[in-house]
């Protein structure tokens, strides 16, 4: 449990899990899924293959885990921010910026990620991706509800459907990240979140067109 004191030995077991998994993550990233062995995996985390074999049942079942860790991660940092201080137009500013350092500081399994979710076998992306699909809906009911309090609020205009508009949101911040995996130098992430949400906040048409 968070804040109770490990013992000695499960420090040690959590450690050699951190181990492997930062050696398939290696591995996969500059192989691919499909062209790494549990046996090299073993062999690069300078383990037994039998030691291996206790934490993880299957490359599947280890490949699960690095996603299902991210996945964690990142919907922890989310739920802080959208639950956290701050007015409607501040949540949505660390919206941006809180999902822009997940993905930064995770970059090998975020790759990975959308490598294999291109080309992955479905019995890999079962039930694993269903649950993140769960979680990420549950994160634009919340973006809504940011939306729709700023309409109660008289902070934003009820320009469209408040789940739209955390739809536009996410949509707008996944197209800048990818842009930046694609070509980082030439595409860097905006600092600044407004530059993203400027774009549906300050609109299109000049006001005199519309």
């Amino acid at each position: 449990m968070e804040g109770e004191k490990l013992s000695r030995r499960e420090r040690e077991k959590r450690w050699q899990r951190q181990e492997m998994l930062a050696a398939a993550i290696e591995l996969f990233s500059e192989k691919g899924y499909h062209n790494v062995s549990m046996n090299e995996i073993a062999k690069k985390a300078e383990f037994a293959i039998g030691t291996l074999y206790k934490f993880f049942k299957n490359k599947e079942d280890l490949y699960r885990s690095i996603i299902a860790e991210l996945s964690g991660k990142f919907h922890q940092a989310i739920n802080e921010v959208l639950e956290g201080r701050g007015d409607e137009i501040e949540k949505l500013r660390n919206y941006v910026k809180a999902k822009a350092a997940i993905f930064m500081d995770n970059v090998s399994i975020v790759r990975l990620y959308f490598a294999e979710t291109r080309g992955a076998s479905c019995n890999i992306k079962a039930g694993l991706d269903l649950e993140i699909r769960e979680k990420h809906e549950r994160h634009l009911q919340d973006i809504a509800l940011i939306f729709e309090s700023g309409m109660n609020n008289q902070r934003f205009q009820r320009i469209a459907e408040p789940y739209h508009l955390a739809v536009s949101i996410d949509s707008l911040s996944n197209a800048f990240l990818h842009l930046w995996l694609e070509a980082p130098d030439q595409h860097p992430y905006p600092e600044d979140p407004d530059v993203i949400l400027n774009i549906l906040f300050k609109g299109l048409l000049d006001p005199g067109e519309s």
